[in-house]
């Protein structure tokens, strides 16, 4: 079924990116889902009086994104939603479950050790102190997305049960811990061949890292976390503001 596209002619914006805009929200809103047959790149110029260029141009920027896949003898295809999160305070269980992204966890380690220098530092605790370390598998929709490492001062990590039920963040809000500042790093890494196993990805394949350090009210450190991503399911969104 065709999908309403509302293109404005006069608006600065490039028309092929309006129209990519609202092909990818409709897929995001359910409107296309996998595995649909998106409309023929003809048929969609001529429908919407735009020239067979700019609907290429759209499809294809779509393509790059992962949201839609040409097939020979098939024609394009609507593929799974990758995971959109924009760049804020949140935690992936959260930005998941709020999208209908039906999250699971995979305990993958959870123990007791004595810190080192590196996570003595993010978290300011002294070298002898004991922490848990915690590595779980998080996926959405059954399908593998990420796998998380993260460290926390031994009197304050939720026990492994309450980790596979829910997200860390919601543990620790149980716990009566509220998480109000977090320094953030993101960046890029070629996967392990652990991580490829994982995440069903080839050895080498690009995957997305975000490290970040959380602090509490009181500004106290509460967890470090270090996260790895796949880049063919999963973007980090951001909004730019000229003061």
């Amino acid at each position: 079924m065709p999908i309403a596209v509302d293109i404005d002619r006069s608006s600065p914006v490039p028309l092929y990116h309006q129209l990519a805009q609202a092909i990818e929200a409709a897929i995001r809103d359910g409107e296309l889902a996998p595995g649909d047959r998106f409309e023929n790149e003809l048929a969609l110029a001529s429908r919407l009086s735009l020239s067979r260029p700019t609907t290429r141009r759209a499809i294809q920027e779509l393509v790059d994104k992962g949201l839609l896949v040409r097939k020979r003898g098939v024609g394009t295809q609507v593929v799974q939603n990758p995971v959109h999160r924009r760049v804020e305070l949140t935690s992936l269980f959260d930005d998941l479950a709020r999208a209908g992204q039906q999250p699971t966890t995979d305990l993958l380690d959870y123990r007791r050790i004595t810190v080192d220098e590196e996570i003595a530092v993010e978290l300011n605790l002294k070298i002898d102190s004991e922490v848990v370390t915690i590595q779980r598998l998080r996926c959405a929709n059954g399908e593998p997305l990420a796998v998380m490492t993260n460290y926390l001062p031994a009197e304050l990590a939720p026990g492994p049960e309450e980790l596979e039920a829910s997200g860390l963040y919601q543990a620790l809000r149980a716990r009566g811990i509220h998480i109000r500042l977090a320094r953030q790093r993101i960046g890029a890494k070629p996967a392990t061949k652990p991580e490829a196993k994982l995440l069903g990805e080839k050895p080498g394949a690009p995957l997305l890292t975000m490290s970040r350090t959380a602090f509490d009210d009181s500004g106290r450190a509460v967890e470090f976390g270090s996260h790895c991503y796949r880049a063919s399911r999963y973007y980090f969104e951001t909004t730019l503001v000229d003061r």
